[in-house]
């Protein structure tokens, strides 16, 4: 069993930056592909990028360029850098993970989910 906790999300104005991160706990994320996804009021559970667990990465092309996904071992964590953030990237952001070697991006295939952080940024 994973358990997943997102922290980092925030009030920003755009262009601004915000880091949201995603704390395991229950196991090593080593052997987890993980993801990203974001949600906005009435609209569906969106993509936003995934993390192979070596590390092959895969972004939405509306964030391209501008979010970053890492994850970091030691600190069993997979992180989002979001730079020049604009009004369209507020939603709740959730991360996931599945327990495979394999790069996933579909929500459909993930097992396990956080609660979600909110972002919000201001035009």
């Amino acid at each position: 069993q994973v358990q997943l906790v997102e922290s980092g999300g925030g009030l920003v104005q755009a262009g601004g930056s915000l880091s949201v991160s995603c704390k395991a706990s229950g196991r090593a994320l080593s052997d987890y592909a993980m993801a990203w996804f974001r949600q906005a009021p009435g609209k569906e559970r969106e993509g936003v990028s995934c993390i192979s667990s070596t590390d092959s990465t895969v972004y939405a092309d509306s964030v391209k360029g501008r979010f970053t996904i890492s994850r970091d071992a030691a600190k069993n964590t997979v992180d989002l850098q979001m730079n020049n953030l604009k009004p369209e990237d507020t939603a709740i952001y959730y991360c996931a993970a599945v327990r495979t070697r394999v790069r996933l991006c579909r929500k459909e295939l993930y097992r396990y989910w956080g609660q979600g952080t909110e972002v919000t940024v201001s035009s």
